[in-house]
This record gives structure tokens, sequence and C-alpha cells, in this order.
């Protein structure tokens, strides 16, 4: 690993101002994500900004019922903290289930949204990725994708999205404050996350001199019934093949409204409104779950043989994660699909 410099700045402005007089420099939170990628050699940045110190921590509950997230706050201490746990259940599980104690203690929200993808092509220097040096080519159109994604695919990546906590963030409308040098601006959390298209490389629309200063959640009454659930090959620490984060909002046997996100499919934290749209005004039944599930998976991509399955597992995820939160009068026993999906 080459030699960095090193800055401890006691306040944004300080910070902005290291990054936009050194080139080269980035900012540096947990440490969970980009001491890999130095390690590995991945990144390769000149400098780093400790940015610990900044008072962007906390959490608090807003009057109208939602949530004001500071980015430096660990993963740890919003998935523990009470009013989350009783009104966001699926973002305290998410939480919970995204990482090692270990690495929720150091974690940061805005960092967890940042982090690399876990792509092993771009994670090892040595082979093509365009995400990590543009125009090069992706090694995983013809190597090993088991893990890619299905679902907002372009022709230069397919690399999967890693975060848990993104997907129900994503399902609550949630959005992203960033602050520098042009001032404050916040950012619809759909549009945190661009498509790769032609350029994989631009993974957020925020300037390299910009922080992220908190992620607000609105209210959303019927939260407090909500799951995720997330399947991957191994109990312990993993990511996700397929994942699902929903909300549901039943009266009388009938979908009156219904919040989805899915992950472990998608080369962003993919929002299933196709599945959101059929379901509203229906019953709440295992079929129209399925059928909901099939129509948001029919534009997935079939064209890598290696991790086509995700098709099938995605929509059986979503269905199991759907019937556990329904009333169970409305999803008979014997018509609920999926039941071979190992949620951990």
């Amino acid at each position: 690993m080459k030699p960095i410099s090193y800055a401890r700045p006691s306040t944004p402005e300080q910070a902005v101002a290291t990054v936009t007089s050194r080139p080269g420099t980035v900012f540096l939170a947990g440490g969970t994500t980009l001491v890999d990628m130095l390690r590995i050699g991945a990144m390769t940045p000149d400098n780093v900004v400790d940015i610990t110190w900044l008072p962007f921590g906390g959490l608090r509950h807003t009057p109208e019922g939602g949530l004001r997230i500071g980015a430096l706050a660990k993963m740890s201490e919003v998935a523990a903290e009470p009013g989350v746990v009783e009104r966001f259940p699926f973002l305290s599980v998410a939480l919970w289930k995204g990482a090692s104690a270990q690495l929720r203690n150091m974690a940061t929200m805005g960092g967890n949204l940042m982090q690399k993808v876990r792509c092993g092509y771009f994670r090892e220097p040595e082979f093509a990725c365009n995400k990590r040096q543009p125009g090069s080519g992706c090694a995983a159109l013809e190597g090993i994708h088991r893990g890619h994604a299905i679902l907002g695919t372009g022709p230069h990546c397919f690399a999967t999205h890693p975060s848990d906590v993104a997907i129900p963030l994503t399902a609550l409308d949630a959005t992203v404050t960033v602050w520098g040098p042009r001032g404050e601006r916040t950012i619809a959390f759909d549009d945190f996350f661009p498509l790769p298209g032609d350029t994989p490389h631009i993974e957020h629309p925020i300037g390299a001199d910009e922080l992220i200063t908190r992620i607000d959640v609105p209210p959303l009454p019927f939260a407090r019934n909500s799951h995720y659930l997330k399947v991957r090959d191994r109990e312990s620490y993993e990511f996700a093949l397929t994942s699902a984060a929903v909300a549901l909002n039943v009266a009388d046997g009938t979908v009156v409204d219904v919040r989805i996100g899915l992950g472990g499919v998608a080369t962003k934290p993919w929002r299933a409104r196709t599945a959101e749209r059929l379901l509203i005004g229906k019953s709440a039944t295992a079929a129209n779950f399925a059928a909901a599930a099939a129509a948001e998976l029919e534009a997935a991509d079939d064209t890598h043989p290696m991790n086509t399955f995700k098709i099938t597992l995605a929509q059986r995820t979503l269905v199991r994660a759907l019937r556990t939160i329904a009333p169970p009068t409305t999803v008979p026993a014997k018509s609920m699909p999926g039941s071979g999906v190992n949620e951990s």
C-alpha cells in the first residue's frame, strides 16, 4: 500500500477546503470500505481526510413521525434505537443483517450508502473493470457473475449494489442531504444511485468536495408493519443473493398501500414500483403477491447464465416477505409459494 497523508479537520469547512486544495483526496469515516480498497489497490488516493469528528452524527424523530439520521451515525446505533425498532422495523433488521457486529459498530450510515460494489473484478486491479477504470471493459461479462445484477443492468457494468439498509430506505422515499462549497442540497434517494449506463464509474451525483450530512425518512405510519428478508449463501456475515424490504397496509383483506424495495438483484437499490402498483386495491393473497412479483421481474436480464436463478429466487423472496406481514386470514397456507427460500 502506497504512503498516504492524513488530515483530521475540526469543521466541515476545513474538511472541504482540504479536499479542494489537494487533488487525489478522499473522505474517511468508519473506514470499513475505504481501508479494504486501499489494501487491495482498488483505490489509490494520495490523501485521506478523517471526518469522524464533524457534527453529523445522531438520530432524532421528527414531530411529523419521520426520521432524521446523521450521516455519521453508526449502523449499530440506528439499528438499536427503540423508535426505529418499533416504527420502522425493516430498517432496523436490515442494519442488523447488513454487517458483522464489529463492522456495525464502526460503519456510518452515510458511508454505508457510499460503499463500493463487491464485484471481485472491481476489487482485483489486474482485471478489466469499467467502474474502476472507465473504458477498460467488464471482466464479469465472460467471467464469474453468479452474484451480479438482473435488474438495472447495462452493457458496461452489472455489478450488484451491496447495501442492505439502502433497500428499506428506497422503499421509504428517503432523501440524502449533502453540503459543499456550493451550499446544501437534498437529493431524492432514487436519484442518489444512478444506473450504470455508459458511465458506471459515476456512482453518485455528488462532487468529491461534497459531504453527506444527513438522511431524512418521511413519515410512514404503516411502516410499523414491515419486514426485511435477506437470502444469502450462509447465515453469518454475507451479502444478499436476494432481499426484500416490504411495508404493507391491509384493510378488510385488501391492500391499501404497500412499499417494496429489492436488494441483491439490481445495480442500485431497486424500488419495485410495478409490483406496488399491481398490489394496491387487490386482495392480500399469495396468488396476487406472486403475480406482482412476477411482473416486477419480467424485465430481468436473463442473458448471463450464472445468475438467472435470481429471477425465480427474487420472486419467492418478495412473496415470502409480503406474506410474513400480511394478515394470516388473507394468505391460505396451501397457496404459499416459495417455501424453499432460506431466510437468514
